[in-house]
């Protein structure tokens, strides 16, 4: 198990550099240094969790558990009220074959389904531990309300964003710039709620 005596140290349970600049750039007024589990030759996990909340508690877990360190982890997926809440935590895996086949299959299964039923939402949970036997985690939670688009649309985005449409914005969210997206998107307010829990936390 590695160790260092930087309290201040964060292990995020995660090998995604996006995320980890994204929220490293959020939590640095806190002074704290987000470090990737790679780091920690941290492994994989088996997301056996039923919900967004388990899922992300098993990862942050983990990374406490063979970093030594605090950890922080997050569990994100799409939400359509009109498939009782699928793809939900399989959102990255739902086709099992990428964001392509994912869209498609997506599209797919709301074939038929009026403009104003095809309601959805992006939700993300981050989850943070002291370390792995932590009995009161933090655990922030935010949604991003929108509706499912008929066809795809925009480019600048990944998975569902070129089929999510943002109605403050009337555009998908892959047509949304960059800037706005990372200030109102479901990772940016639960990332909000976390950077309050932690510095309240201090």
């Amino acid at each position: 198990m590695a160790s260092t005596d930087n309290s201040s140290t964060i292990v995020l349970a995660s090998g995604n550099a996006g995320k980890l600049r994204e929220l490293g750039r959020i939590l640095a007024p806190l002074e704290v240094a987000l470090r990737p589990q790679s780091d920690f030759a941290v492994p994989e996990v088996d997301e056996t969790g039923l919900t967004f909340v388990e899922n992300a508690i098993l990862k942050a877990r983990a990374a406490a558990r063979h970093s030594g360190l605090p950890a922080l982890a997050d569990d994100s997926g799409l939400e359509v009220d009109a498939l009782r809440g699928a793809p939900g935590i399989h959102s990255a895996r739902y086709s099992g074959t990428g964001d392509k086949a994912n869209n498609r299959k997506l599209l797919e299964a709301l074939a038929g389904v009026p403009e104003l039923d095809r309601t959805a939402r992006f939700q993300c949970v981050l989850v943070y531990m002291r370390h792995e036997l932590d009995p009161t985690p933090v655990v922030c939670q935010a949604a991003w309300e929108g509706r499912i688009l008929y066809a795809e649309q925009g480019s600048n985005g990944f998975g569902y964003d070129p089929l999510f449409l943002v109605p403050e914005h009337n555009c998908s969210s892959a047509e949304l710039p960059t800037e706005v997206k990372n200030s109102i998107s479901h990772r940016a307010q639960a990332s909000a709620l976390l950077f309050d829990a932690l510095r309240r936390r201090r």
